[in-house]
């Protein structure tokens, strides 16, 4: 747990002090913060944060839907970071710590709260690894715990000591700024913006999931937590997760309305609809009416032209936090990329039919194949 000491300010693992907070007078240049870049990207233009880290790498075979704990940080480090590279490919301006689901609840759950540090530390190595490499910016990021109550003062100190501990950790780390994410209640998503503010000097970024309901879980409107958050000391406010492109983009518009500070939007890539608005209410009608999450959500994918729409679309109301959360493939991350008009590294495999045997337009491609599309 972290502590708080007069002499040497917070404390993180082992007694180190924070990035933060050091007060030894050898150390005071290098903890004051300077902007690394978020706000001055922000300030010229759109940033692309990739996210969606646990179902791509269930989809790969690397993890366990349910708990969705991310233990191959330990089993395969490899392949996280190789997913960091896919995504940085493929227009992501930021390499974000999957330290989504490491914290000490989580691994609670799954018998492994005795590794809490370690996997941590492990995420926060490798995304600064990657982050340097392809110079994109260097997140921390902590999330839900799934264990707020407001109306349990037990459960309260446990939130708190779970956002402290794992903010303590990437400011150690050295991150550029810290992601909040996830929240259903407006409440937690203000006392993780807390314990960023308290344990680190970097900007915080903080979203939360609308469910069915247009409200959190206390009823607050989207809107309306986003003002709670921008007066708290937020830089940038928004929405992550369970919406899909068609039923968050009018959340982001009354959000947009709502604050002066800048607004994210990461939806998930699914088709979700105005009975069903989040992608845990989505149910597969060949299926009984079966519902889809977690691993039956395949039907339900946007394409990549629908992921570029909804880039275009939020860029042009003033959104310029974008991603893709939960379902996302670097396939999605470039289309949300090229909505903006850039051309990542990976957009030189971007579909081109000119050359394909029926459908291309080339003059090397056999007419025999062209005329037979009619027929296909």
């Amino acid at each position: 747990m972290v502590t708080k000491k007069k002499s040497t300010g917070v404390k993180g693992p082992k007694g180190r002090a924070t990035a933060a907070n050091r007060a030894n007078p050898k150390t005071a240049q290098s903890a004051t913060y300077r902007e690394p870049g978020l706000m001055k990207r922000l300030a010229a233009g759109a940033v692309v944060c990739a996210e969606g880290y646990l179902f791509e790498l269930e989809r790969r075979g690397y993890l366990q839907a349910g708990a969705f704990v991310p233990t191959v940080l330990e089993e395969h480090p490899e392949v996280v970071e190789q997913l960091h590279m896919d995504f940085a490919r493929a227009g992501s301006d930021v390499t974000q710590a999957l330290t989504y689901y490491v914290h000490r609840e989580k691994l609670r759950v799954i018998g492994r709260e005795k590794d809490l540090e370690a996997m941590n530390q492990v995420a926060l190595k490798i995304a600064k690894k990657v982050a340097r490499k392809t110079r994109t910016l260097f997140a921390g990021d902590i999330c839900n715990t799934n264990i707020y109550d407001p109306n349990d003062s037990k459960a309260l100190k446990q939130v708190a000591r779970i956002f402290e501990e794992q903010v303590g950790w990437a400011a150690d780390a050295g991150v550029d700024y810290i992601v909040a994410e996830t929240f259903s209640w407006g409440q937690e998503a203000l006392m993780a913006l807390d314990a960023i503010k308290k344990h680190s000097k970097v900007p915080a970024v903080v979203t939360f999931s609308m469910h069915r309901e247009l409200v959190t879980r206390e009823g607050w409107s989207a809107a309306e937590t986003c003002r709670r958050l921008e007066a708290a000391g937020a830089d940038v406010v928004g929405l992550n997760c369970h919406r899909g492109p068609r039923t968050m983009l009018p959340l982001l518009k009354e959000i947009r309305a709502a604050v002066r500070c800048d607004v994210a939007g990461l939806p998930v890539p699914y088709r979700t609809t105005e009975e069903q608005p989040s992608f845990m209410s989505l149910t597969d009608p060949c299926c009984g009416d079966r519902r889809a999450f977690p691993v039956g959500l395949d039907p339900f994918v946007v394409t990549r032209d629908e992921i570029f729409d909804f880039g275009r679309e939020a860029y042009a109301m003033g959104i310029k936090y974008l991603g893709v959360c939960c379902g996302a493939g670097p396939q999605h991350i470039r289309a949300l990329a090229e909505s903006l008009g850039r051309r990542p590294e990976s957009s030189k495999y971007s579909v081109d039919m000119s050359k394909h045997a029926f459908f291309g337009t080339d003059q090397k491609i056999k007419t025999v194949q062209t005329e037979y599309q009619s027929r296909l």
